[in-house]
């Protein structure tokens, strides 16, 4: 074996033997190699790409409308210190790019640009925001966006309430330090050097807040606050450190400019925007695996499973539900299922959709549906539920019957399914439940 062979084999047994270490290392280790993963498989920077572009098509629209919106509470000039900061890392040529844009936000007049150019700039701006979310979503295997109603109603509130609430904060903790009662505060031991500290660690709280708020808000699912802070500490560490790091890069690159000439600007602008990007939803994939630990025993991408595992979901599965249902205690959501199963939402959701197109569990409406049993348990036979879940991914265009015929094969699948008859009898759902099913005793 070669030693990048060995090196692998020791990789593979450091990351998903739990015998090795500790099941928080192990965990930690899991979840680095998941987000490594997704970033040499292309997952997470196909998506940073995808954003460059629809960021730049729709970036002088959406300081446009900010610009507009915030002009009337006196605070549109604070839109410049933000992009000097966030371009920081590029140096002077993050200064010229921040002076272009803001040129061509003060050169737009919506007032002139009529119906259909109000209507377009906004759709410019929305598309912005439908494409964060859709990618946020897929780093969070949200299969389902929300009802078009509530998507327009945020993205308005994104677009015209945001910014303002933004700048407001700002602007109202300028004014509170600049009051003559905090500058006396300030020169008073130990209170000078606390908001020194606070004030140097600023920018990191900055950040890591605003990662944080994103991660939170911004994927159509229910995202806990300790995962969220927690990819956004990863992040935002990231963020200072590359940002520094493409810092010296810029200083050192002055060959860019000599190839490229005046585009060199605009790469090094996309790049900036590419790593920014690419940090943001390093930071949510974090938060995702923290949450979802489950996603973790996975070690590949590919969610395929066996029959076997296919089988004992079904039956763990249509168990649960029923006990619920007969003796209370866990509501049984998909996700609370999962974790519960220890196996990935989307895995249990196969199971779950193909139960509920045949008619044996329902959801509830509501914020988080609940499954319930759509039938009497009594009146669900487990050899229902074994054939219904063998059969879910045939379809009318390929199925048993477009195969080839052989009478010994035949006879052979008939003898298993009688075996399997026997073994069930009548054995319902609620005997499973209530009776329980005795093991047979083998002789050893």
């Amino acid at each position: 074996m070669s030693i990048f062979g060995k090196f692998k084999k020791f990789i593979n047994r450091l990351v998903w033997d739990r015998s090795c270490w500790r099941t928080g290392l192990t965990r930690t280790l899991r979840t680095i190699h998941a987000v490594f993963r997704d970033l040499t498989q292309g997952q997470l920077s196909l998506q940073a790409m995808s954003l460059v572009y629809t960021t730049l098509l729709s970036l002088v629209p959406l300081l446009a409308v900010s610009f507009s919106m915030l002009k009337g509470l006196g605070v549109h000039n604070q839109i410049e210190p933000l992009m000097l900061n966030f371009l920081a890392p590029l140096g002077e040529k993050g200064v010229e790019i921040t002076a272009r844009v803001i040129g061509f936000v003060e050169n737009v007049n919506v007032g002139v640009l009529g119906s259909l150019g109000l209507i377009f700039l906004l759709y410019t701006v929305i598309s912005l925001i439908y494409k964060v979310e859709t990618v946020f979503n897929f780093t969070w295997h949200v299969e389902q966006p929300p009802p078009f109603v509530q998507r327009f109603s945020e993205y308005l509130s994104v677009i015209f309430i945001g910014p303002m609430l933004m700048f407001s904060a700002l602007g109202t903790t300028a004014s509170v330090m600049s009051t003559a009662f905090f500058q006396k505060l300030v020169a008073i031991q130990p209170f000078a050097w606390l908001v020194e500290s606070t004030t140097n660690l600023l920018p990191y709280l900055f950040i890591i807040g605003a990662f944080t708020f994103v991660y939170v808000f911004v994927p159509n699912t229910r995202v806990r606050f300790r995962s969220a802070l927690l990819g956004a500490v990863v992040a935002g560490g990231l963020w200072q450190t590359i940002g520094w790091g493409f810092a010296v890069f810029i200083v050192s690159s002055t060959q860019y400019a000599a190839v490229y000439s005046g585009l060199a600007i605009l790469i090094i602008f996309m790049i900036w925007l590419y790593l920014a990007w690419l940090i943001l939803l390093v930071g949510s994939s974090i938060a995702f695996y923290h949450q979802h630990p489950e996603y973790l025993n996975l070690c590949q991408h590919d969610q395929a499973i066996s029959n076997r595992l296919k089988e004992r979901l079904a039956l763990l599965s249509m168990y649960l539900i029923a006990k619920n249902h007969f003796q209370g205690g866990s509501i049984w959501s998909a996700e609370n299922l999962a974790k519960h199963l220890n196996v990935p939402t989307e895995i249990l959701k196969q199971v779950l959709t193909a139960f509920e197109q045949r008619g044996l569990l329902i959801r509830t409406r509501g914020e988080i549906p609940i499954y319930v049993p759509a039938r009497a348990p009594e009146t669900i036979q487990l050899k229902e539920i074994l054939d219904i879940i063998r059969m879910t991914e045939e379809n009318r265009y390929f199925n048993v019957t477009e195969l080839p015929g052989d009478d010994r094969v035949e006879q052979l699948i008939n003898d298993i399914n009688l075996a399997t008859e026997q073994v069930l009898k009548e054995r319902s759902l609620r005997n499973l439940v209530l009776d329980g099913i005795e093991p047979k005793k083998t002789n050893h």
